[in-house]
């Protein structure tokens, strides 16, 4: 891919992280894919653990929008700093991040996510807990 395409790809495969649609988010990723991200650091291993993660996590984060700030293209692939705005209730959080993103033709074989999630842990905290009160 040149460093067009590449720029297309990964903001077409990150429009994919918005609503529910996990297969059409995998079908970005390579059978063989290897997936990490800070709540697997381990990793996810093809198609089959990749999916059951993404339907779990896109039913929980259907409108959160993920968006390209700059592609610095590599031999492999591209590193993708990002911003995603994650809705919860009242709130909207904006996260910053990066992915390694290794491409074999136009597929992802590996893609590594690095951010802070800490300010969207505490948020879900707070939202269970004031669920937790409003049921009482």
């Amino acid at each position: 891919m040149n460093e067009k395409e590449l720029e297309a790809f990964c903001k077409e495969w990150l429009a994919t992280w918005t609503g529910n649609d996990p297969d059409a988010l995998l079908a970005y990723y390579h059978e063989e894919a290897m997936y990490t991200d800070p709540a697997h650091r381990r990793g996810l291993k093809g198609h089959e653990e990749i999916r059951k993660y993404f339907v779990k996590l896109l039913d929980v984060y259907r409108d959160w929008r993920w968006e390209p700030v700059e592609v610095f293209p590599i031999k492999t692939g591209a590193i993708v700093k990002w911003e995603c705005h994650i809705p919860l209730g009242l709130e909207e959080i904006h996260e910053t991040g990066l992915d390694i993103v290794e491409i074999d033709g136009k597929k992802i074989v590996r893609n590594e996510v690095y951010f802070d999630r800490t300010r969207l842990l505490a948020s879900v905290e707070k939202r269970r807990r004031d669920q937790r009160l409003i049921n009482l």
